[in-house]
């Protein structure tokens, strides 16, 4: 018995899918300013009940998630500006724990204090893009002791920004995501998919939908990223 071919997903012509943008750091940074741009006009009016209301991840209010995402412009800036003097750092100089009481120290501020720490800290890191732009994006091989190589940081920042800004609760959703963001971000969170489910059977029923062999079980959850 012959089976038939699974059909192939066209992307949008005005978008390129096979743009890896954790090695076009160019691209990435272009659309990190762009997402930080959205953020901060969104952010621009929230009072102080705002930001200690909760966000849309547990435990946290709006507050620690804007003070998650101006220590992550830090920490990205950081390893930029190491790799700019040829320098392999971290995204912190103390770990992950340095990472947690930050947060927690900020979160509780008010929303003008959290509101121009965060704007501060995203003029800091576009001006490094600038800087790295201006190099070449040197040393983009360099780890710091993560995953990725620093060439990749404004791709990662991006993500952070996007996924964050939906985590607020305010309005933004992923419908709002660019078509660009999406293009290479998708292939990256379904590669992750097997990992984060958690059982053969559900494996086997998550495949079949991504082939186009049945719906999606209503019992299928994924373990968060």
């Amino acid at each position: 018995m012959l089976v038939a071919e699974l059909s192939v997903i066209e992307w949008p012509r005005k978008v390129d899918a096979f743009v890896d943008l954790e090695s076009n750091p160019e691209m990435a940074s272009r659309l990190c300013r762009e997402a930080q741009g959205r953020l901060m006009r969104r952010m621009a009016q929230l009072t102080d009940a705002d930001v200690q209301s909760p966000s849309r991840l547990p435990a946290w209010t709006v507050g620690h998630v804007l003070t998650h995402l101006a220590r992550n412009a830090d920490a990205h800036a950081r390893r930029l500006s190491g790799a700019l003097s040829g320098n392999n750092v971290p995204k912190y100089e103390s770990g992950e724990q340095q990472r947690s009481t930050e947060i927690e120290d900020g979160a509780t501020r008010s929303a003008g204090e959290i509101i121009a720490d965060l704007q501060a800290s995203m003029d800091s890191l576009e001006e490094i893009f600038t800087q790295s732009t201006a190099a070449g994006w040197p040393n983009g091989h360099f780890l710091g002791g993560g995953h990725y190589g620093v060439a990749g940081c404004p791709a990662h920042r991006l993500r952070e920004v996007e996924m964050h800004h939906v985590d607020l609760g305010l309005g933004y959703t992923p419908l709002d995501w660019p078509d660009e963001y999406v293009a290479w971000d998708l292939p990256q969170l379904l590669a992750t998919a097997p990992e984060r489910l958690d059982s053969s059977n559900s494996r086997r029923l998550f495949m079949a939908w991504l082939a186009g062999r049945g719906p999606l079980d209503s019992g299928t959850t994924l373990n968060p990223w």
